[in-house]
């Protein structure tokens, strides 16, 4: 592992990083859309674990804990790469 000071020593800009407003909300929640309807269609053994406590629509209907969270974790690493891409683009 790269020790942080070497790290800090090499990089001489740190790249600008948004802050949390409506538009990078709009963004993550649609990261997390985009990964729920990817993890939908393909998760190839749904339901092998605990189901969810609460109650689910019927698209969700295989759907337990272990998707639930491999998906949101897909989707919130998908986001953050959005986000960090479009800042970086000047886009956001």
């Amino acid at each position: 592992m790269i020790p942080s000071t070497i790290l800090a020593a090499v990089q001489t800009t740190v790249p600008p990083t948004p802050t949390w407003n409506l538009s990078v909300a709009i963004i993550m929640i649609a990261c997390n859309v985009l990964a729920f309807v990817i993890g939908r269609f393909a998760i190839q053994n749904p339901g092998k674990g605990p189901d969810l406590p609460a109650s689910k629509p019927a698209i969700l209907g295989n759907f337990g804990i272990p998707e639930l969270l491999a998906v949101a974790s897909f989707g919130h690493i998908l986001g953050t790469g959005v986000i960090l891409g479009l800042a970086n683009a000047g886009a956001l």
